[in-house]
């Protein structure tokens, strides 16, 4: 490992044509439409018309962040194939939009929604549940914003062996990233999802087959070697394990679903056909990416073995340095993924910066401090108050609090409170705002409380799990309630009437 291929020239180069291109991209979004940065839809949701290969591409980078592929596959070194359910809770996530996007979307359109909390207010007419939500989002989004930022450090510091520095990869992109969506908005975000998507996919595949021509057998010989010397890693899970799996599925499947930014997403689709289309493509996308990238962490166990936690943070920088010793063609392919890696975590850290921004611009400058504002200045303020926020989260990345798991798992805890207000909204007419409010609040103090001290699961199950269940039932019984309080009041009064 001592003799690292990307620790030169090229890497550096083709880091610099990936943000050569996104600038291009950027400044050609904007080009030529005048009321882009006027319009609060245009800006941030693309003037609502993404054409089906736009919007699978942009649900993909949503769904498929840097810590898919830079956190996932460190994750599977560590834990063996238990971590066979990233499969199983990406999938459940398009099974969750299924049941909820379509019917949001009709409504969107009608109502001409830019947020998601713009549904939840048009739904419970209640500020002080408009004001948790919003908090609640902002929360999951600083937080995932802040996971991405970690990201591109930790990929171009791994994969270049440091030739790049981690502080200095985070501030160069972010730059970039800045300056590119600030020109073109979500249609920038968009057309750089598409270039990152076709690159990380077709990337993966020629990385999991180099890391296969490496460990020099198929995937059962390779498990064998890995049975003698770890068993662990590919026993059968224990109880606490199985009921940890199960928690997950539940945390991630309803909080990710709710992504603001991907929420958006649904309502920047041209039509309800082409949404419902993504979505189809979208569900064979689980096997086909995390499924290779746990394999990427499985082979690694036998390619790089005995790695502590921190060290395993880079193994595909690692692993993709290996590979690209075979020969020439893999030399560039690695090139040109290690690229797309980079591309895909910014791609992703523009989408929720995005999303940040318009939920400043239109929530909180736009309904509670100036609503006579134009959306001109609406726009501008939330692009300005984006650009501090990357900066502060820049100062909380220069030294990162923990690996990218455990980053990744805080945000869910509070943003999965909104779902019960969410989903269950769009179905349950009676559904009260006082119970809902009180059902989230509830919901994320237990949560925050048992992250806080330390309890981030009890007996195997997540504290935002707990959290939500406690949640669902104040929520539920509370306006079953009140519901029954109210047609009680109606007999009486038609009695009275009578």
């Amino acid at each position: 490992m001592n003799d690292l291929v990307f620790a030169g020239v090229d890497g550096v180069i083709i880091l610099a044509l990936y943000a050569l291109i996104m600038l291009l991209i950027g400044y050609y979004s904007g080009r030529g439409n005048k009321n882009l940065q006027d319009s609060l839809s245009n800006y941030y949701l693309a003037g609502k018309n993404l054409g089906f290969i736009a919007l699978f591409f942009t649900l993909y980078a949503t769904q498929y962040s840097g810590n898919t592929i830079v956190g996932y596959a460190p994750t599977a070194y560590r834990s063996g194939f238990v971590w066979l359910q990233s499969i199983s809770f990406m999938t459940i996530i398009i099974g969750v939009y299924l049941l909820f996007a379509p019917r949001l979307y009709v409504i969107s359109k009608k109502r001409n929604f830019v947020t998601p909390t713009d549904w939840i207010r048009y739904r419970f007419k209640s500020n002080k549940v408009t004001l948790l939500a919003i908090f609640l989002m902002l929360w999951g989004l600083g937080n995932y914003l802040l996971e991405q930022l970690v990201a591109i450090g930790q990929a171009v510091s791994g994969i270049t062996g440091g030739t790049i520095p981690y502080q200095w990869a985070v501030v160069f992109f972010v730059l970039v990233m800045l300056i590119y969506e600030w020109l073109g908005g979500m249609k920038a975000v968009a057309f750089t999802d598409v270039m990152q998507g076709v690159v990380l996919m077709i990337g993966v595949i020629i990385f999991v087959g180099g890391a296969f021509y490496l460990a020099g057998g198929d995937m059962a010989s390779i498990t064998q070697r890995i049975a003698e010397v770890d068993p662990v890693k590919v026993g059968v899970p224990e109880l606490m394990t199985s009921i940890n799996w199960l928690s997950m599925l539940l945390l991630v499947g309803f909080g990710a679903a709710i992504y603001p930014h991907a929420v958006q997403r649904i309502y920047s689709a041209e039509s309800e056909r082409t949404l419902k289309r993504s979505f189809a493509r979208m569900a064979w996308m689980p096997p086909i990416t995390t499924g290779l990238v746990l394999i990427i962490g499985i082979l690694g166990i036998t390619l790089i073995p005995d790695l502590s936690n921190g060290q395993s943070e880079q193994i595909v920088g690692m692993l993709a340095n290996q590979i690209a010793s075979i020969n020439g063609l893999f030399y560039w392919v690695m090139i040109i993924f290690f690229g797309a890696i980079v591309a895909a975590i910014i791609s992703t850290a523009d989408s929720v910066l995005l999303s940040f921004s318009s939920v400043i611009s239109n929530d909180v400058y736009g309904r509670f401090i100036r609503p006579d504002a134009p959306e001109k200045r609406k726009v501008l303020v939330g692009k300005i108050v984006g650009i501090i926020v990357v900066f502060l989260l820049l100062m909380i990345a220069w030294n990162p609090p923990g690996t990218l798991y455990q980053i990744f798992i805080l945000k869910f805890e509070l943003l999965v409170q909104v779902f019960p207000a969410f989903v269950l909204g769009l179905y349950w007419k009676r559904m009260a705002s006082t119970p809902v409010f009180w059902g989230m609040l509830v919901g994320a103090v237990i949560a925050g409380t048992l992250t806080l001290t330390g309890n981030s699961t009890v007996f195997g199950v997540h504290g935002g799990v707990i959290g939500l269940g406690v949640n669902f039932l104040i929520a539920v019984i509370g306006s079953f309630i009140i519901s029954k309080s109210n047609e009680n009041e109606e007999e009486l009064e038609e009695i009275n009437l009578a």
